[in-house]
């Protein structure tokens, strides 16, 4: 029997030739609002699929990340942008579907590597407790560019505050980045 990872359409082409459950991933210890650690590629085995998200054991020591370590199992995803697959944590999976994140400006990445609610702690650490955030910009992981994450029970016809001059074609008053 064969496994059900080797034909997902998501990781075709990325498999060892020699190494059929064998495919690099890029791991991390988290974005660079949260480390100042690089991500790597490492080496993996895959050894379970639920869905779109992968489990697999890293088969080479990372040089410089101090959480992931040759033997550990990780989780990881195929992101529609950027270049690589993905490592991702619990923490991300579960807030993940309550936000659309915008590709990366320089690579294309539309994930994060952190959840969101670590960012929205780390870069606003004075919001009040209980109040939430409705979009915000965070750096890509993997390059450094920026990225625009909006909750999804956002609408973007409700701005914040009122609106003072009339916005250009497809960009509201507050979208300062596009």
């Amino acid at each position: 029997m064969t496994a059900a990872w080797r034909q997902h359409p998501r990781l075709e082409g990325r498999f060892h030739v020699d190494h059929p459950d064998d495919l690099q991933v890029l791991v991390h210890e988290g974005g660079p609002r949260l480390t100042d650690r690089r991500p790597e590629l490492v080496w993996v085995r895959v050894t379970a699929c639920h869905g779109d998200v992968f489990t697999a054991r890293v088969l080479n020591q990372p040089h410089q990340l101090k959480t992931v370590n040759e033997g550990a199992e990780v989780r990881f995803i195929a992101p529609t942008g950027g270049e690589n697959l993905l490592q991702v944590r619990e923490q991300y999976l579960r807030e993940r579907a309550d936000w659309t994140i915008g590709p990366c400006s320089k690579c294309g990445l539309d994930e994060l590597f952190d959840a969101p609610s670590q960012l929205i702690s780390k870069v606003f650490p004075n919001i009040p407790a209980g109040a939430t955030m409705d979009a915000f910009s965070a750096f890509c992981g993997a390059c450094g560019g920026v990225q625009v994450v909006q909750h999804k029970d956002f609408r973007e016809d409700e701005g914040p505050g009122e609106q003072t001059e009339q916005p250009s074609p497809g960009k509201k008053w507050w979208q300062f980045w596009k």
